[in-house]
C-alpha cells in the first residue's frame, strides 16, 4: 500500500483502501473493546438495579462506545507513526509504523468513524433523553463531541494530551466518570450520587491498563519525548501509582456495597487474584519491557469486574423477588 509518509493518489475511495481488511482489524485493536464496554456495562446494570432499563439504550451505548474506541485506536496509532513514536515500541507492530496502512488512508479512516462516532453519540442523545428539556439532550451531544475530540487528541496536533501526562485524566474520566455515571442518566433519566464510587473504581482500572502501558514503554517514550506520568515518575513512582490505583478501586467499590446494601456484589472480589498477581509482577519484574503480557489480563479484569459488580448489585433483588413469589 505504499511507505508511511506517502499520500496514495486517486479519489477518496482509493484513498481509504480497505481490500486488505487484515491490517485495519489490526489497527482498531479489538482487544481493547472490552475495556471500552466495561463502563457501558456497569453503568447499564446500576441503573437496572434502581429499576431503569432500555435495550435500545444499551445496543446505541454499545455501539457508540466501540465507535469511539476504534476511532481513538485509529487517531492514536496515526498520531504516534506521525511522530515516530512507535519506531521502537514493545509489542505488536503499529500500522503506521510498520507501513501496512498509509498516512492518508488512515487519516481518511479517522475521518470516517470521527463522523460515524458523532453520528451514533446523537441518535443515542435524542432516544435515551425523551421526554427530557432539550438542553439534557445538547448536553449529551456536547458531551459526544468532545468525546471524539478526545479521541483524536491524545496523541494528534500540537497540544496531543497523551503527550503531557494528561492521559490518565482523560481515561477516567472517559472510562469511569462519563462512561459509568452517563450511561446510568442515560438508562435512568436522572443521576444515584452513590454511582459515583464504581465508576471511579472502574475508571481507575481503566488507568491502571494505561500506566502499565507506559511502564512497558517508559524508555521509548523518555526518547520520544512523549511525557506520560511513568516517564515524570520514574519507574519506581509509576509501580506506587500503580498500586494505588487497584488498591483505591477496590476500597470504592467495598464502600458502595456497603453504603448501598448490596452484599451479592462482593462477588467482584473474584478479579482480586487477579490484580494481586499483576501487582506482584509489576513490582518484581525488573525489565519492564516485560510488561506487555500483563496488559490483557487487567483489561479483561475490568470488563470481568464490570459484569460481576453489576450482576452482584441485582443479585440480592432478584433473590427478593423469587423468594416473595414463593
Amino acid at each position: 500500500m505504499g511507505k508511511p509518509g506517502t499520500l496514495p493518489g486517486g479519489n477518496f475511495s482509493k484513498r481509504l483502501d480497505v481490500s486488505n481488511l487484515r491490517p485495519w482489524v489490526q489497527a482498531a485493536r479489538l482487544r481493547t473493546l472490552p475495556l471500552a464496554l466495561s463502563s457501558i456495562i456497569l453503568g447499564t446494570l446500576l441503573a437496572t438495579h434502581f429499576g431503569r432499563f432500555d435495550a435500545l439504550t444499551l445496543v446505541l451505548c454499545i455501539l457508540t462506545a466501540t465507535s469511539y474506541q476504534v476511532l481513538s485506536n485509529y487517531a492514536n496509532d496515526l498520531g504516534d507513526g506521525l511522530r515516530g513514536t512507535d519506531a521502537k515500541r514493545t509489542g505488536e507492530a503499529r500500522a503506521i509504523a510498520s507501513g501496512s496502512i498509509t498516512i492518508g488512508a488512515m487519516k481518511n479512516a479517522v475521518v470516517v468513524f470521527f463522523i460515524l462516532s458523532l453520528a451514533l453519540g446523537t441518535w443515542l442523545s435524542i432516544h435515551a433523553t425523551q421526554g427530557l428539556p432539550s438542553w439534557v439532550t445538547w448536553t449529551f451531544v456536547i458531551l459526544g463531541l468532545i468525546a471524539c475530540l478526545s479521541a483524536i487528541g491524545y496523541t494528534m496536533g500540537r497540544t496531543a494530551y497523551g503527550y503531557r501526562g494528561l492521559g490518565d485524566v482523560f481515561v477516567l474520566l472517559f472510562f469511569g466518570w462519563t462512561g459509568v455515571m452517563g450511561t446510568f442518566f442515560l438508562q435512568a433519566q436522572y443521576l444515584e450520587p452513590l454511582v459515583w464510587l464504581p465508576a471511579t473504581a472502574i475508571g481507575l482500572v481503566a488507568v491502571g491498563v494505561l500506566n502499565l502501558n507506559n511502564m512497558r514503554d517508559i524508555e521509548n517514550d523518555r526518547q520520544s519525548k512523549k511525557i506520560t506520568l511513568a516517564v515524570r515518575m520514574g519507574i519506581k513512582g509509576a509501580r506506587i501509582y500503580h498500586t494505588t490505583l487497584l488498591m483505591t478501586a477496590l476500597v470504592l467499590s467495598l464502600i458502595f456495597i456497603y453504603e448501598s446494601r448490596t452484599y451479592w456484589a462482593l462477588i467482584f472480589l473474584l478479579v482480586l487474584p487477579v490484580w494481586i498477581r499483576n501487582l506482584k509482577k509489576v513490582w518484581k519484574e525488573k525489565d519492564h519491557s516485560l510488561y506487555d503480557p500483563l496488559l490483557k489480563p487487567l483489561a479483561i479484569s475490568a470488563f470481568l469486574y464490570a459484569i460481576l459488580f453489576g450482576v452482584g448489585v441485582n443479585l440480592g433483588t432478584l433473590i427478593m423477588l423469587i423468594q416473595s413469589n414463593t
